[in-house]
C-alpha cells in the first residue's frame, strides 16, 4: 500500500509540474457558513478530489499545453442577496465557471445575473454548472444555455420515489412536510401528482411547508404527523432540516417510512439510529454500497482522501461533472462559454458503474437513479454512512429511460463562434 501510494504521489507531482498554463479556474458560490455549512462544506470536499483527479491526469489539455484546474470558493451565507454580491466578486476577477447548487432559489437568481451579464459583457462570459439545484423549472420554462443541471430534478427524483411507494402496499396515508420555497413547493406538487397517477388509493393526510434553515426543534411537526395517522412521510428536506427533523421522528417514537431526497448523509443516519432501518429511504444517482470493484474503488479513494468519518458524504455527480467540463474545455479548444457550453451538449459520461449524458434540449444531465433503504451495515451493505455503523442497500435502480421526464425548455442560442 505505501508503495502504491508513493507512486500515486510522485506521478501527481509530474502531472503538476507538467501544467505550465495558467489555472483554470473554478467559483463555487454557496453557503459555507450559517446554518446549512456543512452541506457547502460537502460540496467543498466533492469538488477538490475532483479536481485533484484531472489535475493527476495531466490536467486540461489546450493548444498551449496543459492547465490545471483551481477551485475558488465564494461563501454566500445561505442567501441570494450575498449570492449576487459574490457573483459579481466573481465576474471581476474572470473565472469563466460558475459552480453552485445548495438552494434552487439562489440558482434561480444565478441563472438571472448570468443572463444578463453574458448579454452585457460578450467578452466575460461565464457557464454556470449546477450540482444539485433541482427546481425543474431551470430547464423548464426557465432554462438558459448558460446553465447544465448535473443532478436529477425534483420531478425526476420524485418519479424514482413513487416508483418505490407504488408496489409498498404497507404505505396507505402519507404526509408532505417541506421547506417553503420553490423548491419545497416543487416536492410537495410533484408528490401530489405522481401518487395520484400511481396509487390513488393513498390518503395525503398532511401537506406542510416550514421556515427554511430557522427550525431548531421539528418536536411539534412530528407530534402533528403522529396525530395524522400517517405511515409515510416525503420530504426534500436537505442539510440540517432534514437531519433535525429526523432526530425528532426518533425521539418522537414517529413509526412510519420517510421517503427523502438527501436522507443518507450529512448526520441523518446517526440521527435516527436504529429507528431508521428500513424506515429511511433515499434516491440518488449513486451510493456507496451499489456493488462492484469500480464502484468499491471510488468510494475507498474518497474515503482515503478524507478518513474522518464526519467528511463522508460522496457525491458522484460532483465528480462527473468536473471530468465532463475538463473534456468540454478540451473539445472546445478554450474556455470561451460559448464553445465550452456547446461542447458540453449531448454529451457522455461513462465509467465503469455509470452512465449519464447531456441532453441538448434543456441541458439536463440524464442518468439511473437509486432508491435505497437505510440498514445496519453487514452483509451487502459493506460500507456505512459517516462511521454511524448504518448504511445503505438498494431496494430499487431505475434506468435512465425511466428517470427521462419530458421537458418545455424553449432554449435562447447564442451564436457559435
Amino acid at each position: 500500500m505505501r508503495v502504491w501510494m508513493a507512486a500515486a504521489l510522485f506521478c501527481a507531482a509530474a502531472a503538476a509540474q507538467a501544467q505550465t498554463g495558467a489555472p483554470i479556474r473554478l467559483g463555487m458560490i454557496d453557503g459555507l457558513s450559517g446554518p446549512f455549512a456543512n452541506a457547502g462544506e460537502a460540496v467543498v470536499r466533492n469538488l477538490r478530489i475532483a479536481i485533484e483527479r484531472v489535475n493527476a491526469s495531466g490536467g486540461v489539455k489546450l493548444p498551449d499545453g496543459p492547465h490545471p484546474f483551481e477551485l475558488v470558493t465564494f461563501d454566500s451565507k445561505g442567501n441570494v442577496d450575498e449570492s449576487l454580491i459574490q457573483f459579481r466578486s466573481l465576474v471581476d476577477k474572470r473565472i469563466p465557471f460558475v459552480l453552485q447548487g445548495n438552494s434552487s432559489a439562489v440558482a434561480s437568481a444565478l441563472v438571472g445575473a448570468i443572463n444578463r451579464q453574458n448579454a452585457r459583457q460578450p467578452d466575460a462570459r461565464v457557464l454556470f454548472l449546477n450540482y444539485s439545484a433541482v427546481d425543474p423549472s431551470l430547464t423548464n420554462e426557465n432554462c438558459s444555455f448558460w446553465h447544465f443541471r448535473f443532478d436529477a430534478s425534483a420531478d425526476m427524483r420524485m418519479q424514482a420515489l413513487t416508483e418505490a411507494i407504488r408496489s409498498e402496499r404497507s404505505v396507505r396515508k402519507v404526509y408532505l412536510i417541506d421547506q417553503d420555497y420553490s423548491f419545497g413547493h416543487q416536492v410537495a406538487r410533484s408528490a401530489r401528482e405522481m401518487l395520484a397517477t400511481k396509487r390513488p388509493d393513498i390518503q395525503i393526510v398532511g401537506d406542510e411547508f416550514h421556515p427554511i434553515g430557522k427550525i431548531k426543534d421539528f418536536a411539534p411537526y412530528i407530534a402533528k404527523i403522529k396525530a395524522s395517522g400517517a405511515d409515510a412521510v416525503i420530504t426534500g428536506n436537505w442539510g440540517n432540516d432534514l437531519t433535525l427533523m429526523v432526530k425528532a421522528a426518533r425521539e418522537g417514537g414517529l413509526n412510519a417510512r420517510f421517503y427523502t431526497f438527501y436522507g443518507n448523509g450529512l448526520g441523518a443516519p446517526a440521527a435516527m439510529g436504529d429507528a431508521g432501518v428500513g424506515r429511511v429511504l433515499a434516491v440518488a444517482e449513486w451510493h456507496p454500497n451499489v456493488g462492484g470493484a469500480a464502484s468499491d474503488a471510488f468510494y475507498q479513494s474518497f474515503r482515503a482522501r478524507y478518513p474522518d468519518p464526519r467528511d463522508d458524504y460522496v457525491h458522484l455527480r460532483m465528480q462527473m461533472m468536473v471530468e465532463m467540463l475538463a473534456r468540454a474545455i478540451e473539445r472546445a479548444g478554450s474556455t470561451d462559454a460559448v464553445a465550452v457550453g456547446y461542447a458540453l451538449e449531448d454529451m457522455r459520461f461513462t465509467n465503469a458503474f455509470h452512465e449519464a449524458t447531456v441532453r441538448a434540449e434543456d441541458h439536463q444531465v440524464l442518468q439511473p437513479l437509486y432508491v435505497s433503504v437505510m440498514a445496519k451495515r453487514g452483509g451487502d451493505v459493506r460500507f456505512d454512512n459517516e462511521g454511524s455503523g448504518y448504511g445503505f442497500r438498494t431496494i430499487k435502480k431505475l434506468k435512465t429511460a425511466q428517470t427521462t421526464l419530458p421537458t418545455t425548455c424553449r432554449m435562447e442560442r447564442p451564436p457559435r463562434n
